[in-house]
Protein backbone atom coordinates (compact mmCIF):
# COMPACT_ATOMS: atom_id res chain seq x y z
CA UNK A 1 0.00 0.00 0.00
CA UNK A 2 0.66 3.49 -0.58
CA UNK A 3 -0.04 6.88 -0.13
CA UNK A 4 -2.54 7.76 2.73
CA UNK A 5 -3.49 4.47 3.81
CA UNK A 6 0.02 3.39 4.12
CA UNK A 7 0.68 4.85 7.38
CA UNK A 8 -2.54 2.80 9.15
CA UNK A 9 -1.31 -0.27 7.35
CA UNK A 10 1.79 -0.29 8.62
CA UNK A 11 0.73 0.93 12.22
CA UNK A 12 -1.86 -2.07 12.59
CA UNK A 13 0.80 -4.52 11.27
CA UNK A 14 3.31 -3.44 13.26
CA UNK A 15 0.56 -3.68 16.27
CA UNK A 16 -0.51 -6.92 15.53
CA UNK A 17 3.30 -8.45 15.00
CA UNK A 18 4.28 -6.92 18.39
CA UNK A 19 6.74 -4.23 17.04
CA UNK A 20 6.97 -1.22 18.77
CA UNK A 21 6.67 1.17 15.70
CA UNK A 22 6.00 0.97 12.18
CA UNK A 23 9.36 1.97 11.62
CA UNK A 24 10.78 -1.75 12.10
CA UNK A 25 9.42 -2.33 8.56
CA UNK A 26 11.97 0.13 6.70
CA UNK A 27 14.50 -2.41 8.61
CA UNK A 28 12.63 -5.29 7.92
CA UNK A 29 13.08 -3.91 3.72
CA UNK A 30 16.30 -3.31 3.92
CA UNK A 31 17.83 -6.70 5.58
CA UNK A 32 15.11 -8.32 3.37
CA UNK A 33 17.23 -6.56 -0.18
CA UNK A 34 20.57 -6.13 1.45
CA UNK A 35 20.91 -8.65 3.95
CA UNK A 36 23.53 -6.87 5.84
CA UNK A 37 22.78 -8.71 9.34
CA UNK A 38 23.78 -12.47 9.11
CA UNK A 39 24.27 -14.99 11.75
CA UNK A 40 27.04 -13.69 14.15
CA UNK A 41 26.72 -9.94 13.17
CA UNK A 42 28.00 -7.23 15.96
CA UNK A 43 25.00 -4.88 15.30
CA UNK A 44 25.32 -0.91 16.79
CA UNK A 45 22.00 0.80 16.36
CA UNK A 46 22.53 4.60 16.62
CA UNK A 47 19.07 6.68 18.00
CA UNK A 48 17.44 3.19 18.81
CA UNK A 49 14.16 4.42 20.77
CA UNK A 50 12.09 3.09 21.03
CA UNK A 51 13.60 0.04 19.83
CA UNK A 52 11.65 -1.53 16.84
CA UNK A 53 15.11 -1.49 15.15
CA UNK A 54 16.77 -3.67 17.99
CA UNK A 55 13.64 -5.71 17.54
CA UNK A 56 14.33 -6.32 13.84
CA UNK A 57 18.41 -6.58 14.42
CA UNK A 58 17.89 -9.51 16.76
CA UNK A 59 15.52 -11.24 14.51
CA UNK A 60 17.66 -10.95 11.72
CA UNK A 61 20.85 -12.70 13.85
CA UNK A 62 18.36 -16.00 13.39
CA UNK A 63 18.68 -18.12 16.76
CA UNK A 64 20.41 -17.93 19.74
CA UNK A 65 22.80 -20.31 18.78
CA UNK A 66 24.20 -18.53 16.01
CA UNK A 67 25.66 -15.90 18.10
CA UNK A 68 25.91 -12.29 17.19
CA UNK A 69 25.15 -9.00 19.65
CA UNK A 70 23.20 -5.90 18.85
CA UNK A 71 23.68 -2.47 21.11
CA UNK A 72 21.61 0.07 20.60
CA UNK A 73 22.45 3.79 21.84
CA UNK A 74 20.13 6.34 22.44
CA UNK A 75 19.77 9.63 24.61
CA UNK A 76 16.51 8.59 25.89
CA UNK A 77 16.42 5.42 28.56
CA UNK A 78 15.08 2.38 26.17
CA UNK A 79 14.28 -1.02 27.77
CA UNK A 80 15.03 -3.78 25.68
CA UNK A 81 11.95 -5.01 24.36
CA UNK A 82 10.21 -7.88 25.59
CA UNK A 83 9.41 -9.29 22.07
CA UNK A 84 11.52 -10.39 19.25
CA UNK A 85 14.60 -9.49 21.59
CA UNK A 86 16.60 -11.82 23.54
CA UNK A 87 20.05 -11.37 25.67
CA UNK A 88 22.19 -10.83 22.88
CA UNK A 89 20.61 -6.88 22.92
CA UNK A 90 21.49 -4.60 25.30
CA UNK A 91 20.41 -0.64 25.30
CA UNK A 92 22.56 2.43 26.28
CA UNK A 93 21.32 5.73 27.27
CA UNK A 94 24.01 8.44 26.38
CA UNK A 95 24.53 10.66 23.53
CA UNK A 96 26.65 8.84 21.26
CA UNK A 97 27.52 12.28 19.63
CA UNK A 98 29.48 13.08 22.78
CA UNK A 99 30.93 9.39 23.25
CA UNK A 100 34.52 8.94 22.24
CA UNK A 101 35.08 6.31 20.03
CA UNK A 102 37.13 4.10 21.73
CA UNK A 103 34.09 3.92 24.31
CA UNK A 104 31.69 3.12 21.58
CA UNK A 105 33.92 0.62 20.37
CA UNK A 106 34.17 -1.23 23.60
CA UNK A 107 30.91 -1.90 23.55
CA UNK A 108 31.10 -4.26 20.79
CA UNK A 109 32.18 -7.90 20.98
CA UNK A 110 36.07 -8.16 22.03
CA UNK A 111 36.41 -4.51 21.42
CA UNK A 112 37.01 -5.42 18.17
CA UNK A 113 33.88 -2.66 16.32
CA UNK A 114 30.79 -3.47 14.86
CA UNK A 115 29.65 -5.45 11.38
CA UNK A 116 26.66 -3.08 10.81
CA UNK A 117 25.86 -0.05 11.97
CA UNK A 118 22.39 1.42 11.64
CA UNK A 119 21.40 5.26 12.11
CA UNK A 120 17.62 6.45 12.43
CA UNK A 121 19.12 9.56 14.11
CA UNK A 122 16.47 12.33 13.16
CA UNK A 123 16.65 16.31 14.46
CA UNK A 124 13.78 17.43 16.03
CA UNK A 125 11.62 18.70 13.17
CA UNK A 126 10.80 22.83 13.21
CA UNK A 127 9.00 22.05 9.82
CA UNK A 128 11.44 24.72 8.02
CA UNK A 129 12.96 22.07 5.51
CA UNK A 130 16.43 23.72 4.77
CA UNK A 131 16.78 23.82 8.54
CA UNK A 132 15.67 20.36 8.94
CA UNK A 133 17.61 19.06 6.46
CA UNK A 134 20.87 20.31 7.62
CA UNK A 135 20.05 19.10 10.99
CA UNK A 136 19.75 15.55 9.79
CA UNK A 137 22.89 15.94 7.37
CA UNK A 138 24.69 16.78 10.38
CA UNK A 139 23.53 13.72 12.23
CA UNK A 140 24.61 11.81 8.83
CA UNK A 141 28.01 13.50 9.18
CA UNK A 142 28.74 12.46 12.93
CA UNK A 143 27.21 8.96 12.21
CA UNK A 144 29.84 8.62 9.16
CA UNK A 145 32.50 9.71 11.21
CA UNK A 146 31.58 7.35 14.26
CA UNK A 147 31.87 4.66 11.72
CA UNK A 148 34.82 5.41 9.45
CA UNK A 149 36.57 8.50 10.98
CA UNK A 150 37.94 10.73 9.04
CA UNK A 151 35.22 12.55 8.47
CA UNK A 152 34.53 15.84 10.45
CA UNK A 153 31.37 17.04 11.67
CA UNK A 154 31.37 20.72 12.69
CA UNK A 155 30.51 21.70 9.07
CA UNK A 156 28.78 19.42 6.89
CA UNK A 157 28.40 20.69 3.90
CA UNK A 158 31.73 22.29 3.67
CA UNK A 159 33.35 19.57 4.87
CA UNK A 160 31.34 17.27 2.55
CA UNK A 161 33.15 19.17 -0.14
CA UNK A 162 36.62 19.17 1.42
CA UNK A 163 36.94 15.37 2.74
CA UNK A 164 35.59 14.42 -1.08
CA UNK A 165 38.46 15.18 -2.28
CA UNK A 166 40.69 13.71 0.29
CA UNK A 167 39.02 10.50 0.20
CA UNK A 168 38.38 9.85 -3.53
CA UNK A 169 40.96 7.30 -4.74
CA UNK A 170 42.67 7.14 -1.42
CA UNK A 171 44.36 3.53 -0.54
CA UNK A 172 45.09 4.84 3.15
CA UNK A 173 42.61 4.01 5.84
CA UNK A 174 40.62 6.09 8.08
CA UNK A 175 43.03 9.17 10.12
CA UNK A 176 41.22 8.30 13.86
CA UNK A 177 39.94 4.88 13.15
CA UNK A 178 36.16 4.50 12.70
CA UNK A 179 33.58 1.77 14.74
CA UNK A 180 32.84 -0.23 11.55
CA UNK A 181 34.95 -3.26 10.95
CA UNK A 182 36.13 -4.06 6.86
CA UNK A 183 33.88 -5.03 4.98
CA UNK A 184 30.87 -3.71 7.48
CA UNK A 185 27.88 -1.96 6.49
CA UNK A 186 26.48 1.19 7.52
CA UNK A 187 23.07 2.92 7.20
CA UNK A 188 22.09 6.46 7.48
CA UNK A 189 19.00 8.10 7.43
CA UNK A 190 18.71 11.32 6.19
CA UNK A 191 16.20 13.71 4.74
CA UNK A 192 15.86 14.43 0.99
CA UNK A 193 17.63 17.74 0.15
CA UNK A 194 20.31 18.91 -2.51
CA UNK A 195 23.27 17.83 -0.66
CA UNK A 196 22.46 14.55 0.65
CA UNK A 197 23.85 12.86 -2.89
CA UNK A 198 27.08 14.64 -1.47
CA UNK A 199 27.36 11.69 0.69
CA UNK A 200 27.31 9.39 -1.96
CA UNK A 201 30.63 11.08 -3.53
CA UNK A 202 32.09 10.68 0.06
CA UNK A 203 31.06 6.88 0.73
CA UNK A 204 31.55 5.81 -3.06
CA UNK A 205 35.27 5.72 -2.55
CA UNK A 206 34.95 4.04 0.85
CA UNK A 207 32.55 1.15 0.47
CA UNK A 208 32.22 -1.31 -2.17
CA UNK A 209 28.65 -0.24 -2.95
CA UNK A 210 26.29 3.07 -1.74
CA UNK A 211 23.11 2.92 -3.05
CA UNK A 212 19.48 5.17 -1.85
CA UNK A 213 16.25 3.55 -0.30
CA UNK A 214 13.27 4.91 0.08
CA UNK A 215 11.07 2.41 2.55
CA UNK A 216 7.55 2.11 1.36
CA UNK A 217 6.90 1.22 5.00
CA UNK A 218 8.09 5.56 5.05
CA UNK A 219 5.10 7.92 5.25
CA UNK A 220 3.84 9.41 1.85
CA UNK A 221 4.69 13.24 3.85
CA UNK A 222 7.97 12.26 4.79
CA UNK A 223 11.32 13.36 3.09
CA UNK A 224 13.15 10.19 5.07
CA UNK A 225 16.12 8.06 2.15
CA UNK A 226 18.28 5.82 3.20
CA UNK A 227 21.81 5.54 2.32
CA UNK A 228 23.02 1.98 2.30
CA UNK A 229 26.76 1.91 2.46
CA UNK A 230 27.86 -1.86 1.72
CA UNK A 231 31.52 -3.39 2.20
CA UNK A 232 33.57 -0.94 3.92
CA UNK A 233 37.02 -0.84 2.45
CA UNK A 234 39.30 0.17 5.08
CA UNK A 235 39.05 0.00 8.79
CA UNK A 236 42.10 0.47 11.21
Amino acid sequence: MSGAGAPDFFYREAQRLGYLARSAFKLLQIQKQYKLIKPGSSVLDLGCAPGAWLQVACQSLGPLKNGGSVVGIDIKKVKVPSLHCDARVQTVSADVMNMPKKQVRALSPQQKGFSVILSDMCPSVSGIPIKDAALSAELGMQALDLAVGQVSSAHPAEDIHREEGQLDGSDSGPADGGVLQQGGHLVIKLLESEDVQEFSKICKPLFRKASWLRPKATRSSSREIYLICQGLKYSR
